[in-house]
């Protein structure tokens, strides 16, 4: 499927040796409070777009959720990308597995709307195959672009198949109160 831009995803820790440094874009996804990553101060110019917010689904207390803002400016960030020619996005977040996969899937969504959601989902999962896409950052991207639900609603079979590989992601989603993705998982037959 072509896009119009080269992708990497990472976790945090990959920054210093497994991620390319030569992202001509990064979206940089971090907990509020958490320090800047030394490994950007030693590459070449990028863009650079760093949002904090934590890691849940939620209203939780003590945690600070996506937000519809954090989403527009995710989408912002990939229209500025589709501009440029041979632009490389790297996004990154804690472990390079849910809110960097929720907006680089969203970026796709945003530039490839011809292009069925599972598809797009499908080559963020090729790209890295671990990935639990965050629901809720998903579900704001999905109405920021009026989608109707379309985005979200590849997300429950890759939940069942990320399960089936894995299956203590059950215990651990539920006890990061992210059951309701579990629960989206369970309706794929």
């Amino acid at each position: 499927m072509p896009i119009p831009f080269h992708l990497t995803v990472c976790g945090l820790h990959e920054l210093e040796g497994a991620c390319d440094p030569h992202a001509t874009h990064v979206l940089s996804i971090l907990d509020p409070g958490m320090p800047q990553p030394a490994p950007f101060a030693r590459w070449p110019a990028h863009a650079r777009l760093e949002l904090r917010f934590d890691d849940v689904i939620e209203d939780v207390p003590g945690f600070q959720p996506p937000t519809a803002d954090h989403v527009a400016q995710v989408l912002e960030f990939g229209r500025s990308l589709e501009a440029e020619r041979n632009g490389h996005l790297l996004v990154h977040c804690y472990a390079g597995i849910s809110r960097s996969a929720a907006s680089m899937y969203l970026m796709l969504a945003q530039a490839r709307p011809d292009r069925p959601p599972a598809e797009l989902l499908a080559e963020v999962a090729r790209i890295r195959p671990q990935i639990w896409p965050n629901l809720r950052i998903v579900e704001l991207g999905d109405a920021a672009l009026g989608r109707h639900g379309a985005l979200v609603e590849p997300l429950a079979a890759h939940y069942a198949r990320r399960l089936k590989i894995e299956a203590s992601l059950n215990d651990v989603m539920r006890r990061l109160g992210r059951a309701r993705e579990i629960a989206l998982a369970r309706t794929v037959r």
